[in-house]
């Protein structure tokens, strides 16, 4: 279980992310929403978990490209926040937004 610190570190992690992706210019990258941040516990490394809008084709040409930006991403992380290591990021996909819609879809079904 994460520390409230490490809460707030994450937390902190997301909205600089949110903001920074939102602003990158490359193509690839489409409708992302980053839904959390894990970081270690020596602030080394970042897990970033996104949600992606579109198809599957579309998913992985927007992770390839936030791969390819994780150095600019980096450094807006370490010039907006006051940390002693910037963490190295690692991007996700995050099926839990698409695991819910399956799962109200299947009881929008079980109710008719």
């Amino acid at each position: 279980m994460a520390t409230p610190r490490m809460r707030r570190i994450n937390e902190v992690l997301r909205e600089v992310l949110g903001t920074a992706i939102a602003e990158l210019s490359d193509p690839r990258i489409g409708f992302v929403t980053v839904t959390s941040v894990e970081t270690s516990p020596d602030l080394r490394a970042a897990k970033v978990h996104v949600s992606v809008l579109g198809s599957e084709e579309e998913r992985e040409a927007t992770l390839a490209g936030l791969r390819s930006s994780h150095g600019v991403l980096q450094s807006r992380i370490a010039a907006e926040t006051r940390m002693k290591r910037t963490p190295t990021l690692t991007f996700h996909y995050d099926e839990t937004v698409e695991q819910g819609m399956r799962i109200s879809k299947l009881l929008d079904e079980e109710e008719q």
